[in-house]
C-alpha cells in the first residue's frame, strides 16, 4: 500500500457479480475518493462495469443498516448485538423444542456466493441447525446446470467453462454477457473477449428471443421461441446423428449409443414451427459446431429458468461431448481453482427427501425456494414456523412474489441478515446489518471454480468494520443459538469447533495431498489466524498450488496471496479428464436414465398450445444484479429501465402506445408497467426485467423507493418448476397484455 499525504491506494476485487473485476480504490482517511479498475489485476486488466465504482456509494449509503434492528408493535428500533441474540434466544428455540428442526426454514441469497463468511459460516449455520428446509437462490438461477453435471460428471460442481479466449466459435443462448458480465462462467470483460474471437476469425452466434446488446454485437442472432431452447438443441443433436458428423470418443465416455436413440427423431424440420427457427438454419449450426476447428456451446440463464432447464443444460454439455469440444482447448473446459479439494467418485443423486407440501426432491441438500410459501402456509407437522434469511430478497426474486410475502407475514418469527430493510426483511423480527463489502475480506471460493483462467486473488478490508462484529461471527453466534448454547456464547468457540471439523477431514481424506499429517502442527503452521482467512489458509495449502504447509518450496499460502496485490495468475484451463472425474465408474455419462426419463416431456412441448396469449421474458441490465442495487443513485438515474418491450406489431393489435401503461396478467398476478416499443423482441414475446418493485410498505430503500418499478415475480407460477432440479419457471410465462388508460 502507497501513501501520499495521507492517501492511500487499495487493490481488492469487486464482489458485485460473478466476472470477479480488479478495483484500484483511492482513499483518504475514511472515505473513498475514487474507485477505478485496476489494470495489473492479472485477470481483469483494468476493465470495470458501472457496478463497481458504485462500492463508494454503498459505503455512505445512509440507508445501509448499521445495528442491529428489532420491530415493534409502534415500527422498527434500533438494538445492541446483546439484545438482538437475547431476542432470538427467547423466541428460537422454542419453535425448534416444540415443533421440531424443520419448523426452521432458511433462505440463502446469492450475494453469500461472493462473501467468504457468506459461503463459509452460512455452513456452519445450516449443520447447527439440522433442518431439512434449505432454500438457496440456486433454484432460481442455475440448479438445472449442477443437476445435469451432477449426473454427467459425478459432482454438482464439476461445471464444464467456455474457454472463450481460444475458441473459433461460440453458440450461446440464454445468456446476455454484455449486460450480465457472465454468469457460471467467470471472466471479466466479457465484450471484449467475444471482440476477440470475431478478430480471430471466429464466429458468435446468439440464440434469443430478443435482440439484446450481446446479440446485437454477435456474428449472427438467431430469434427463438422462448421456453424452445432444448428443441432446438435437440435438433441440432439430431442433425449431428442423422448426419454421420459425431467425431469418436474416448473410452471414457458411455451413452452415446441410448443419447442418439432417445434424440433421433427431434429433427430441424419437427420442432421448426414451435422453436421458430427454420430447419436449413438448425442445420447449418450443427455442421458449423462440427467443422470448427474448435468450438464451444454455452447456455445460462435464459436456458435454465423454463421448465426443461435441466434438459437444456444436458444437451449443452452432450453438444460440446460429440463435437470432440468437451475438454478440449477452445471447447468447453474445467477450471483447477486453488482451494479445490480431491473429490472421491461416489457419484451424484437426487431426492433424499422431499418437500412436505408439493413433494419436490431434495437437490444438493436443498428444496425448491418456490416451495417456501406453502410449506410456511400449510399446516401440520414439519410446517415452518421461523425462518432465517441471509442475504436474500426472495420476494423480489422468487416465484408468486405476493404469496411469499403473505406467508412470510404468517412465520411465528423471523431473522434477516442484510444491508438493508428491504421487501423481505420488512417481515423480520430482527434484522442483523451485514458488513459493507469495504469493510470484509474478499475471496472468490465460487467463481474461481467457473473461471475461465485459474487465478488466486485475496482481498484484505480496506476499512474497520464499523458494526462491532464480523459476519462470520454473527452466524457462529445464531449457530450457537440454535445448537442451544445460548447467545452468550463465544463465537470464536464455535469457530474453533467448525475449523477443527474440517481440519479432521482434511488430514483424514486418503485423497489428501495432506493426507495422516498432524492436525496440531498444521494449527501450529497457520498461526493465529481465525474465521475464514483460518479456513482460506488451510484449503489454498492443501490445493492444488499449495505449499502443503512446508513439503511445496514454492507453493501457494494466504500469506502469498496476501502480498500479491493484484492476484495471482495460476494458468489458462487445461485439459482434466478422466481424472476430474467422480462418477462410480469414472466415465462421462452421455446418457443419464433420469434425464431420458424426462424427454417425453419435451416431446410433448411440441403439440402444446399457447392458447393466443403473449410469452414474458426477462432481461438483464448493467446496472442492476441484486436489488439492493437499486437503491444507489447512480445506477438508476437517467431513464426508466423497468419497461415493458412489446414489440410495434404487438401493440397495434392491443393497442398500447409507446410510453403507456399495459397491465401485464399471468395465471399468479398482474402487474402494470409502462411500456416501450421495439423491434428488437420477437412478435408474441413481451419482456420485464428482474428484480424490481419496490413500492412495498415499511421498506426503508429512500432511492429505490422513488423509482420502484414493478415486480415480474408476481407473474411467476411457483407450481412450474423444472422437475429435475426444482428450478422456478421465470421465463416463457404465458401472459395476457392490455392497454390501461
Amino acid at each position: 500500500m502507497t501513501v501520499v499525504n495521507g492517501t492511500r491506494i487499495e487493490y481488492r476485487t469487486c464482489p458485485l457479480c460473478e466476472a470477479t473485476c480488479g478495483l484500484e480504490i483511492t482513499v483518504k482517511g475514511d472515505t473513498v475518493q475514487r474507485i477505478r479498475g485496476d489494470r495489473d489485476d492479472v485477470f481483469s486488466h483494468g476493465f470495470i462495469c458501472p457496478k463497481g465504482s458504485t462500492l463508494k456509494q454503498l459505503e455512505a449509503d445512509p440507508d445501509r443498516l448499521r445495528t442491529p434492528q428489532i420491530r415493534t408493535e409502534t415500527g422498527w428500533r434500533s438494538a445492541t448485538w446483546d439484545e438482538a441474540f437475547r431476542l432470538i434466544e427467547e423466541r428460537l428455540p422454542p419453535i425448534i423444542a416444540q415443533h421440531g428442526n424443520n419448523a426452521v426454514g432458511v433462505y440463502l441469497g446469492n450475494p453469500n456466493v461472493h462473501n467468504l463468511s457468506g459461503i463459509l459460516f452460512t455452513r456452519v449455520l445450516t449443520r447447527a441447525l439440522r433442518s431439512q428446509s434449505v432454500f438457496t437462490a440456486a433454484t432460481v438461477d442455475q440448479m438445472p446446470k449442477h443437476v445435469s453435471s451432477g449426473l454427467m460428471f459425478g459432482h454438482p460442481d464439476l461445471i464444464p467453462v467456455p474457454d472463450i479466449d481460444r475458441t473459433d466459435y461460440l453458440l450461446m443462448l440464454g445468456a446476455d454477457p454484455y449486460e450480465s458480465n457472465g454468469s457460471l462462467a467467470t471472466a471479466p470483460d466479457w465484450p471484449g473477449r467475444m471482440e476477440a474471437i470475431k478478430e480471430r476469425n471466429g464466429r458468435v452466434v446468439v440464440v434469443d428471443p430478443r435482440l439484446s446488446k450481446t446479440a446485437s454485437n454477435a456474428s449472427e442472432h438467431i430469434a427463438i421461441q422462448p421456453g424452445t431452447d432444448a428443441l432446438f438443441l435437440a435438433a441440432i443433436a439430431a442433425t449431428l446423428i442423422e448426419e454421420n458428423l459425431l467425431v469418436e470418443l474416448p473410452d471414457f465416455y458411455e451413452g452415446l449409443g441410448r443419447a442418439a436413440t432417445a434424440l433421433e427423431h427431434f429433427t430441424p424440420e419437427r420442432v421448426a414451427e414451435k422453436t421458430r427457427i427454420e430447419a436449413s438454419t438448425t442445420r447449418r449450426i450443427a455442421h458449423e459446431l462440427a467443422e470448427a476447428d474448435s468450438a464451444v456451446v454455452y447456455g445460462r440463464v435464459g436456458t435454465h429458468t423454463v421448465s426443461h432447464g435441466t434438459v437444456s443444460s444436458w444437451l449443452v454439455d452432450l453438444l460440446n461431448a460429440v463435437t470432440g469440444n468437451l475438454d478440449k482447448v477452445g471447447g468447453a473446459m474445467f477450471s483447477r481453482p486453488a482451494h479445490e479439494r480431491p473429490r472421491s467418485a461416489r457419484g451424484f443423486s437426487t431426492g433424499r427427501w422431499s418437500s412436505r407440501v408439493g413433494n419436490r426432491p431434495e437437490v444438493r441438500g436443498e428444496l425448491p425456494a418456490a416451495a417456501m410459501a406453502e410449506e410456511i402456509t400449510t399446516p401440520g407437522e414439519g410446517q415452518i414456523k421461523a425462518m432465517v434469511v441471509v442475504a436474500g430478497n426472495p420476494v423480489a426474486s422468487t416465484p408468486n412474489a405476493d404469496r411469499l410475502d403473505d406467508a412470510l407475514g404468517q412465520l411465528d418469527f423471523m431473522v434477516s441478515i442484510d444491508l438493508y430493510r428491504n421487501e423481505t426483511s420488512r417481515n423480520a423480527d430482527v434484522i442483523l446489518p451485514a458488513t459493507s463489502p469495504l469493510q470484509r475480506s474478499h475471496y472468490d471460493l465460487a467463481f474461481s471454480g467457473l473461471s475461465v483462467r485459474n487465478i488466486a486473488n485475496y482481498s484484505a478490508p480496506i476499512f474497520p468494520n464499523e458494526l462491532g462484529m464480523e459476519e462470520w461471527q454473527v452466524l457462529c453466534r445464531l449457530a450457537a443459538i440454535v445448537s442451544g448454547l445460548g447467545a452468550d456464547a463465544d463465537a470464536s468457540a464455535v469457530d474453533d469447533f467448525a475449523f477443527d471439523s474440517y481440519l479432521r477431514q482434511v488430514v483424514d481424506d486418503p485423497l489428501s495431498p495432506i493426507t495422516g499429517r498432524d492436525p496440531d502442527e498444521i494449527k501450529i503452521l497457520i498461526g493465529d489466524r481465525h474465521g475464514p482467512e483460518r479456513f482460506l489458509d488451510l484449503m489454498l495449502r492443501a490445493g492444488p498450488y499449495g505449499d502443503r504447509f512446508g513439503e511445496v518450496s514454492e507453493g501457494l499460502t494466504l500469506a502469498l496471496a496476501e502480498e500479491s496485490r493484484h492476484g495471482i495468475d495460476l494458468g489458462p484451463l487445461e485439459p482434466r479428464l478422466p481424472e476430474a472425474l467422480c462418477t462410480p465408474g469414472g466415465t462421462v455419462d452421455l446418457a443419464p436414465q433420469t434425464i431420458l426419463d424426462d424427454l417425453p416431456r419435451l416431446d410433448s412441448l411440441l403439440d402444446s398450445e399457447r392458447n393466443g396469449g403473449l410469452l414474458l421474458v426477462g432481461r438483464r441490465q448493467i446496472r442492476s444484479n441484486n436489488s439492493w442495487m437499486h437503491n444507489i443513485d447512480v445506477l438508476v438515474k437517467g431513464k426508466e429501465r423497468c419497461t415493458l418491450l412489446v414489440h410495434p406489431d404487438d401493440a397495434a393489435s392491443l393497442g398500447i402506445d409507446d410510453g403507456g401503461s399495459a397491465e401485464v396478467a399471468s395465471a399468479a398476478g398482474k402487474v402494470v408497467a409502462s411500456v416501450e416499443l421495439t423491434e428488437d423482441i420477437l412478435p408474441g414475446v413481451v419482456s420485464l426485467p428482474h428484480g424490481w418493485g419496490h413500492d412495498r410498505e415499511g421498506i426503508a430503500m429512500s432511492v429505490a423507493a422513488k423509482r420502484p418499478g414493478v415486480n415480474s415475480n408476481i407473474l411467476s407460477d411457483e407450481t412450474d418448476l423444472d422437475p429435475l432440479s426444482g428450478n422456478a419457471t421465470l421465463n416463457a410465462i404465458p401472459v395476457t397484455v392490455a392497454a390501461v388508460s
